[in-house]
């Protein structure tokens, strides 16, 4: 399989994965079926936007290539009708969340990387894509932002959009370069959600 054909398939499963996880929430919230799909679309898509407003490649491909929009509808719609088979929909969340976090970094990273940023601006363009998403849906569904918690969540995606241009800086732009960073911000979110991880925040004043 060519890298590019790797990269749209991992990017479209991200897409779906985090559609489904914005979708999950959104039913959490008892949103109707127009309003799941709404919040599955901006959660899979929202950050691939601004990453491609921010590399100069307009319009977004959320915009110009109707397999990304179908991607995020279908998966959402698919989740609305589904989610009664699920148990313990908090789960089903937060691992459709970390798996759409992983492949979603790495292949804004990727993007960024070959659209020609220097590696910090394409790590931090990988972090923005992986991110972006979750802060809309979250900011839709009147939550705090996972991002801006106590949680390890931007700091996965950074620490794999890292090892995206480390691996392609020593010249790996096979299926490495997306499954080893994918593997390892999925690792780190789970084992932070596991662990109880958190970034440090100010102490109660006195």
């Amino acid at each position: 399989m060519s890298t590019p054909s790797a990269l749209l398939i991992a990017d479209l499963a991200g897409v779906a994965v985090f559609a489904a996880s914005g979708a999950s929430a959104a039913i959490v919230k008892r949103l109707d079926l127009f309003g799941v799909i709404f919040v599955g679309f901006v959660a899979a898509l929202g950050g691939g936007i601004v990453r491609d407003v921010v590399i100069g490649a307009v319009p977004p491909l959320a915009f110009a290539d109707w397999r990304y929009a179908i991607t995020a509808a279908v998966a959402s719609g698919a989740t609305f009708w589904l989610h009664p088979q699920f148990s313990r929909l908090r789960w089903t969340v937060l691992l459709l969340d970390a798996a759409g976090l992983a492949l979603i970094t790495v292949t804004g990273t990727l993007k960024a990387l070959n659209a020609g940023l220097p590696p910090v601006g394409a790590c931090l363009a990988g972090m923005i894509t992986g991110i972006g998403g979750g802060v809309g849906r979250d900011l839709l569904l009147g939550e705090i932002p996972v991002v801006l918690r106590r949680e390890i969540y931007a700091v996965a995606s950074l620490a794999g959009a890292v090892l995206v241009a480390v691996l392609v800086r020593f010249g790996i732009h096979d299926g490495l370069a997306l499954v080893a960073p994918a593997v390892l911000i999925f690792g780190i979110r789970i084992i932070a959600l596991l662990r109880s991880w958190s970034a440090p925040v100010p102490p109660e004043p006195a």
